[in-house]
């Protein structure tokens, strides 16, 4: 059975739909009024091998902030709403991308418990036009969602493009390893509690 999801949230700030297809292909349709911002999250659904939708628009004249936290909101809750139970998952995941000059490390915990652990370094504040400032509420909110540990790590580099784009192909295949079913699993879930947290609170 396909692990899907569709989610769609509308504020007066923003309006941000997605769909998600687990065991897909790669296949995306990312459409944002951000250029740079779009390749990225194509790079993620390509490496972690996801069929992906994301259309979304909102309010660019206040800027980029409200567009990009809810992308992140948006997208960590229709993976939330794809992995179900999360029964027979890997839960974990990791990977270490390197890209010309720059190296990402991303991992993944798809735990229940939401935290981010974030550390990049970029030369300028914007990167094509998306505002690199905002990455890590993008990565925040989709952490919280998502109900997931995401630690993002980025120890070298020169390229600003180069840092990022390791970084989203990183998460790509991350996701792609936690979110995979062990046949050895079964039905279990991957906890010795029994279960993985669908409400959880600091």
């Amino acid at each position: 059975m396909r692990r899907e999801a569709e989610v769609k949230r509308k504020s007066k700030e923003t309006s941000v739909s997605a769909s998600v297809v687990l065991e897909g292909s790669g296949q995306y349709v990312i459409r944002t009024p951000i250029g740079f911002f779009n390749h990225m999250i194509e790079s993620f659904a390509k490496h972690g091998l996801f069929d992906l939708t994301l259309i979304a628009d909102g309010d660019l004249k206040v800027d980029q902030h409200h567009l990009i936290e809810d992308c992140g909101l948006v997208l960590g809750r229709v993976f939330s709403k794809a992995l179900g139970s999360r029964e027979g998952i890997n839960r974990a995941g990791y990977f270490v991308y390197p890209m010309d000059e720059a190296l990402a490390v991303v991992a993944v915990d798809l735990s229940g418990r939401p935290y981010l652990q974030y550390e990049t370094r970029f030369k300028r504040r914007y990167c094509g036009d998306l505002d690199n400032d905002l990455l890590e509420d993008f990565f925040q909110a989709f952490a919280i969602q998502l109900r997931a540990n995401v630690v993002v790590r980025m120890p070298f580099g020169r390229s600003d493009h180069h840092k990022m784009e390791a970084v989203f192909k990183a998460l790509g295949r991350s996701m792609r390893m936690a979110c995979s079913k062990d046949i050895r699993e079964g039905k279990q879930v991957p906890s010795v509690k029994g279960l993985i947290d669908e409400n959880w609170n600091r």
